[in-house]
């Protein structure tokens, strides 16, 4: 944890916070006797941690761009791709506790785990030493990934869908879970979005987030977009 620390330029006075942010459920699961805590709950907070300091950056910093534009770009700096992105510029995979079969598994660079993970660490620092810490540790990933914004975007397909459905006044779009499968630490959510209770496509992924958005792209492709 001492190295980790000095990778993120940042000493906790709670460890304790930073070992339940590093803790896969897997993990905790195979050494339930000793009343490990996982990082689920972390991951929650530090999503919202996470989604305020970037609104309020590109808010302040991005006066160029509309609404619909800042939405985009934050989802692309919030998503897993960019997480995982971020998480491995810090080798953080290799400083999660994971189960045996987990780490023997390729868990450490399993996008999923390592974004969650990377949105726990957040959380730790928010909880430790507060918002400030948090921002500061943040956009250290943030400002350098806005300045070098010439790769190809991160596709808001759910976004894209709801902005053409909203064209025609009265149309319903909605996203409705059809399954949900495999271990804790490792889930596949299938999601089918609806349009007027009628699916217009299905989508899978290894979050609600990711399935949701391959169901709307699906949607696009289906109605010609």
């Amino acid at each position: 944890m001492k190295e980790f620390e000095k990778i993120i330029n940042y000493n906790f006075k709670n460890k304790n916070l930073l070992k339940e942010a590093l803790t896969h459920s897997s993990y905790a699961n195979e050494h339930k006797s000793s009343n490990m805590k996982c990082n689920e709950r972390l991951e929650f907070l530090g999503d919202a941690v996470l989604s305020i300091v970037v609104a309020d950056y590109i808010f302040n910093n991005c006066p160029q761009l509309p609404e619909g534009e800042l939405t985009k770009l934050r989802a692309a700096l919030v998503c897993e791709k960019a997480l995982f992105k971020f998480g491995k510029s810090i080798n953080l995979g290799e400083y999660l506790l994971l189960s045996k079969g987990e780490k023997n598994g390729g868990g450490a660079e399993r996008p999923s785990i390592v974004s969650d993970a990377f949105e726990a660490v957040i959380a730790a620092i928010y909880l430790d030493s507060g918002m400030e810490a948090a921002k500061k540790h943040i956009l250290r990933f943030i400002i350098p990934e806005i300045n070098n914004r010439s790769t190809k975007p991160f596709k808001d397909y759910k976004t894209t869908l709801q902005e053409i459905v909203q064209k025609n006044p009265g149309e319903k779009l909605q996203y409705q879970l059809v399954s949900e499968t495999g271990p804790d630490h490792d889930k596949h959510f299938v999601f089918d979005v609806l349009l007027n209770s009628n699916v217009i496509g299905t989508g899978g992924g290894r979050s609600k987030k990711e399935a949701e958005q391959n169901a709307a792209r699906e949607a696009l492709e289906l109605m010609g977009y």
